[in-house]
């Protein structure tokens, strides 16, 4: 399968410039609006999304039903994190202005139902990314390391990239995260406080055992450049990779918005302990709205 991010048609949406300070939902709610547009129309040119958030925590479904989870979340958002519940796989993972968020969001054939051909696709694009460095990573499970999972990425035994995938019908959207700067440990230690207090009562296969130490970020890595960097760095790749012009957008445009209010995507806590429940639809206000400009695979 030749990779989606190697296709001369391509949508790019890099809004990492601006750190997303609300709604983490929003950025997640635009993956899903994009996807479920593959979903119906399959000739949809495949969309690359690169985001940031300056501080929350993201849960994966197994986290929220967690004996303490409302009120490990209760505690986060007393330091000052926003949560959500994705519904792409996975565990809980600690988002900051040093976490790179990248998505592959394509549409796909009813028939492929095999996962692994998407997660290579993310693999091999964040090793293009990195350069020489690439040639140090390996792809497999950390054990230790928060949101564990098959393609977890790790330099020397340390991981600083995980994996997941949501899929629909007809189409699939890989979601990554990217620890390119910052430091790993930290970022360990935030989920392990939140397992500390919502896994109480529960059995130890139910979530994720961490041991923060076992986390690393690109930096701490001796890759240097941190997080504009590593984006700078993805969009570099595209553009070399595409044969013609693609759309560029450093903004969510109107139409993508709208898709995206119409979407309701990830559950929210609610003020019943250990509940989340309602889905809820996106504020077209919280989500950018501007054009698009057309550039050049030439263009640095």
């Amino acid at each position: 399968m030749q990779p989606t991010w190697r296709q001369t048609t391509l949508q790019l949406l890099d809004t990492t410039s601006r750190i997303h300070t609300g709604d983490v939902l929003v950025p997640f709610g635009i993956d899903e609006a994009y996807a479920r547009l593959c979903a119906k129309d399959a000739a949809i040119a495949p969309l690359v999304h690169l985001w940031r958030h300056e501080k929350a925590v993201v849960l994966g479904s197994r986290d929220a039903k967690l004996p303490q989870a409302a009120e490990a979340v209760r505690e986060l958002e007393a330091k000052g994190y926003r949560t959500a519940v994705r519904q792409s796989g996975g565990a809980a993972v600690p988002l900051a202005p040093g976490v790179v968020n990248l998505s592959l969001v394509m549409p796909v054939g009813a028939a492929d139902l095999n996962p692994e051909p998407f997660f290579a696709q993310m693999v091999e694009l964040i090793r293009a990314a990195l350069g020489d460095d690439g040639e140090r990573m390996n792809s497999g499970e950390v054990v230790g390391s928060y949101c564990p999972g098959t393609y977890d990425l790790a330099i020397d035994g340390y991981k600083f990239c995980g994996i997941a995938q949501r899929r629909l019908t007809r189409a699939v959207a890989v979601q990554a995260f990217i620890n390119a700067e910052g430091c790993g440990r930290a970022y360990g230690e935030v989920v392990q406080s939140f397992y500390e207090t919502a896994a109480q009562g529960a059995a130890v296969e139910q979530y994720p055992q961490v041991q923060p130490e076992r986390m690393a970020s690109l930096s701490e890595l001796g890759v240097p450049g941190g997080a504009e960097w590593l984006a700078a760095r993805i969009r570099k790749v595209l553009h070399a990779q595409a044969a013609s012009s693609f759309s560029v957008l450093d903004v969510c445009p109107p139409w993508l918005a709208r898709e995206a209010e119409r979407a309701p995507y990830a559950a929210r806590k609610t003020a019943s302990p250990g509940r989340f429940l309602k889905n809820r639809p996106f504020l077209f206000s919280a989500i950018d709205q501007a054009g698009q400009r057309q550039v050049r695979p030439s263009e640095n």
